[in-house]
C-alpha cells in the first residue's frame, strides 16, 4: 500500500490496470506535458523484465536515452523509485531537444573548445557533430574505466551541463558561473573513489564466484546473485555507501537446502568483520564455499528449466525450485506460473498459487 500511494504521488496519472499490480497506464508528466505511457511487470515484479510502451513522440524524445533507462529498469528496486528516475531523464531529454532549437553564440563554442583543450583530449571518449554532447573518459585508482555524458544547454557555462553517469547512487554537481569542464571531471573523479570500496567488493565476487544474475552488470548494479550450489543460490543487495557492512540477503531454492543456510547466517551474523571482504564474511557466515570460475562450469550447478528446457528467459534464471529433495528441479516463475493455472488441481490465493510439481507430482 505505500508502493502505491508513493506512486500515486509521484506519478498521480499513472494507474493500475489490474489487481495484481502488474500493469499500470496513464500519463508521465514533465516540463508541464503529459505523455502516454503503459508498463507491463512480469509475475515475479522484476523490472529489469518489465515492458515499457508509450506513444511514438515520447519514444522519439527518449531516442537518446535508452541504454540510461535500461539501465535503470536493472538498478532500481521498484517501480516507484524507476519512475521518478524516468522523470528526471525526460526533464533533461525535452531541455535538449528544445535547446537544439536556440542559436548558441560563438562564445559557447569558443569556451567549450578551450576547456576541452585545457581538460585534454585524451579524455574525450565522443564529441557530436553539434558540440552538446560531450562523453569523457577516466579511469579510476583500481584501473576501471568510467564515462561520463554531458548534455551542455545553450546557456554553458552561466549553467552547468546535465550529467550522466553510470554510478549506484545520485551524482550532483556543484557549478558557479566561473567554473569549467575541468571542475566537474574533478568533481568526477572524487566521486569514483568514494564508490571504489563498494566496485571492489563487487569485482571480486564477480571475478571468484559463478554470479547468476544479472548477467551483464552495470556499474550502478548493486545486487547479485550469486550460485552456491545445485538450483540454490543467495541473492545479495549490497549498500553503496556502506560496502563492508552485512548486505540484505534473499535465498533461493528449495527449503530443505536454503533453510540451513538462513539459519547459519542468523547464528553466525554477530561474526561479520567490517576489516575483511564482503566475499569472505559471506563465505565465513553460510560457513560455505560458493562454485569458482576457475574450477567449475557453470552448467555444473546451473540446471535448464524443467518446462521450457532453456536457461534464460527473458533474461532470468530458474528461480523456483520444488521442495521435494529427492526431485529438486528448477522452473522459470512464468512458465511455472503458466503450468500451475493451467492444471485443474491447482489452486490461487490472491497472486499466489499452489500445484504439483510438473516432474515428480509432489
Amino acid at each position: 500500500m505505500a508502493g502505491a500511494r508513493a506512486l500515486l504521488r509521484h506519478c498521480p496519472l499513472l494507474l493500475p490496470q489490474d489487481r495484481h499490480g502488474t500493469a499500470y497506464e496513464g500519463f508521465v508528466t514533465a516540463q508541464g506535458r503529459d505523455f502516454h505511457i503503459r508498463i507491463l511487470l512480469p509475475q515475479d515484479f522484476q523490472l529489469k523484465n518489465a515492458r515499457i510502451e508509450c506513444s511514438w513522440h515520447l519514444k522519439k524524445i527518449l531516442h537518446g536515452y535508452r541504454h540510461i533507462l535500461k539501465q535503470r529498469l536493472h538498478s532500481c528496486p521498484d517501480l516507484v523509485s524507476f519512475m521518478v528516475e524516468l522523470k528526471t531523464v525526460l526533464e533533461i531529454a525535452l531541455k535538449n531537444t528544445q535547446d537544439l532549437h536556440i542559436q548558441r553564440p560563438p562564445e559557447y563554442y569558443s569556451c567549450l573548445v578551450r576547456d576541452l583543450e585545457i581538460l585534454g583530449w585524451n579524455k574525450v571518449a565522443f564529441v557530436d557533430t553539434g558540440l552538446t554532447t560531450v562523453k569523457l573518459k577516466a579511469e579510476d585508482s583500481c584501473g576501471r574505466q568510467h564515462l561520463i555524458t554531458l548534455k551542455l544547454n545553450a546557456k554553458y557555462p552561466t549553467e552547468p551541463p546535465d550529467c550522466l553517469v553510470d554510478f549506484p547512487v545520485p551524482f550532483a554537481v556543484s557549478w558557479m558561473p566561473q567554473n569549467t569542464l575541468i571542475d566537474i571531471y574533478n568533481q568526477f573523479l572524487a566521486a569514483l573513489e568514494s564508490l571504489k570500496e563498494f566496485w571492489d567488493a563487487l569485482d571480486e565476487i564477480d571475478g571468484k564466484t559463478w554470479v547468476l544474475e544479472p548477467e551483464n552488470p552495470t556499474r550502478s548494479a548493486t545486487t547479485r546473485r550469486i550460485a552456491i550450489g545445485n538450483n540454490v543460490s543467495v541473492n545479495v543487495e549490497v549498500d553503496p555507501c556502506h560496502p563492508n557492512m552485512l548486505p540484505e540477503c534473499y535465498f533461493l531454492g528449495a527449503d530443505h537446502a536454503v533453510n540451513p543456510l538462513r539459519t547459519k547466517l542468523n547464528n553466525n551474523m554477530h561474526l561479520w568483520d567490517p576489516e575483511i571482504s564482503l566475499l569472505q564474511n559471506l563465505r565465513e557466515l553460510l560457513e560455505t564455499e560458493f562454485p569458482s570460475r576457475a574450477v567449475l562450469e557453470k552448467s555444473d550447478f546451473a540446471k535448464d528449466c524443467g518446462i521450457c528446457y532453456a536457461y534464460r528467459l527473458d533474461g532470468s534464471a530458474p528461480d523456483q525450485v520444488c521442495d521435494d529433495p529427492r526431485c529438486g528441479q528448477p522452473f522459470h516463475q512464468a512458465c511455472l506460473y503458466e503450468w500451475l493455472q493451467g492444471l485443474p488441481t491447482s489452486r490461487q490465493s490472491f497472486n499466489v498459487i499452489f500445484g504439483e510439481c510438473p516432474y515428480c507430482n509432489k
